[in-house]
């Protein structure tokens, strides 16, 4: 068995949250394109620069943040909403978004945030660091919606039909829509928490990861024992 981040991560929103998710998609074969072009292709093709606290971020995306946020007499909200058009690929998994709107649907606000917490943190680095930056940005943005109207509710309904658009017309209720709403609303008030691994969950992985039980199953990896004269095979459970 092989103990992964994803994989405690997964369990505990199984156990925590009643919210099952299955490992994200291996991306598919990618066209990569040639020239300047920017929007609508992988993030893989996009130029980046590191970023402390961040990681690696497309450095369109630095930029245009950046010149948002400089205090020059033009409509923030109405640049902000072409740059949200204009984002490339879905940053946040389709695979993912009904788990989202699982956790956004708990009861108990600390449930809410903690499921949410985890589920960000089974996104892909390059997504992770792409939105964490975006969050931030926005987070900031909103401080100034004195200025720009521009609090966190408008910006989350702004983006969400680029970030979790709606994938059928059974997914545009009045509700659903107030959930994917709700959740980005979350991120952006919270940009901290995106992408990071809540401390208890990081001890239960060095717990597990150091089990002698869990140790001796990945050493022993498949066994096979003969019964009647028939090979059976030994696979360790897994945490998903």
């Amino acid at each position: 068995m092989k103990i992964t981040d994803s994989n405690v991560i997964r369990f505990h929103l199984q156990i925590l949250h009643g919210i099952t998710v299955k490992s994200l998609e291996k991306n598919k074969k990618r066209l990569f394109f040639g020239g300047s072009k920017i929007f609508g292709v992988p993030l893989e093709n996009l130029a980046r620069k590191y970023i402390p606290e961040f990681g690696l971020v497309p450095c369109f995306l630095v930029d245009a943040c950046s010149f948002l946020l400089e205090p020059l007499p033009y409509d923030v909200s109405t640049l902000i909403k072409q740059f949200c058009r204009e984002l490339p690929e879905p940053l946040l998994p389709p695979e993912l978004h009904a788990a989202l709107l699982k956790g956004e649907a708990l009861s108990s606000p600390q449930d809410r945030t903690s499921a949410l917490q985890l589920l960000s943190c089974l996104l892909p680095a390059r997504n992770s660091s792409c939105l964490h930056y975006l969050f931030d940005f926005l987070s900031k943005v909103s401080e100034r919606c004195s200025e720009n109207l521009m609090n966190c509710s408008n910006l989350a309904t702004v983006f969400a039909p680029c970030l979790l658009p709606p994938p059928n017309k059974a997914e545009m209720s009045e509700g659903r829509l107030k959930l994917r709403v709700l959740v980005l609303h979350t991120f952006i008030e919270s940009p901290h928490l995106f992408g990071v691994i809540p401390k208890a969950v990081m001890d239960s992985m060095e717990f597990l990861i150091n089990f002698p039980l869990l140790k001796d199953a990945r050493r022993g990896h498949r066994k096979t024992q003969s019964l009647k004269g028939k090979a059976v095979e030994i696979v360790p459970l897994a945490l998903t």
